[in-house]
């Protein structure tokens, strides 16, 4: 990190949210994920709880909701594990995971922010929002 950078940032983020029964409209939050341009940053944080998943849809996927959330990880921290988005930079990347799209696994809508802290807001939004 740069020393230019003391003050805060505008970052934006959306929650990753699991809709087990997409016609039911019912849905759990399971992660967020944090962009903040400035910092070129972006980082998905997830967390599934199993037991309300199970609780809205007995019958729920979750080893495809935990692979869905770990690649929203991986895409994030681009690289080889990025996949095909491993050279995009991180607007291109967090644009990508905002797209809404009929999967298990649904971006919420984007909200703003300020913060000095990228890494750090992605930890307590999860705990704030998720956990």
């Amino acid at each position: 990190m740069t020393g230019a950078h003391h003050g805060r940032d505008v970052f934006e983020y959306a929650l990753l949210r699991v809709v087990p029964r997409v016609e039911r409209g019912e849905r759990i939050n399971a992660g967020v994920l944090v962009y903040c341009r400035a910092r070129s940053f972006v980082a998905a944080r997830t967390h599934l709880d199993e037991r309300r998943l199970r609780a809205l849809d007995p019958e729920a996927d979750l080893a495809g909701v935990r692979a869905a959330l770990a690649a929203a990880e991986a895409f994030c921290r681009g690289g080889e594990s990025a996949g095909q988005g491993a050279g995009d930079d991180a607007g291109r990347r967090f644009r990508w995971l905002v797209a809404p799209r009929s999967t298990v696994v649904q971006p919420g809508p984007v909200h703003t922010g300020l913060t000095a802290d990228p890494a750090a807001e992605a930890d307590r939004l999860l705990e704030l929002l998720v956990r």
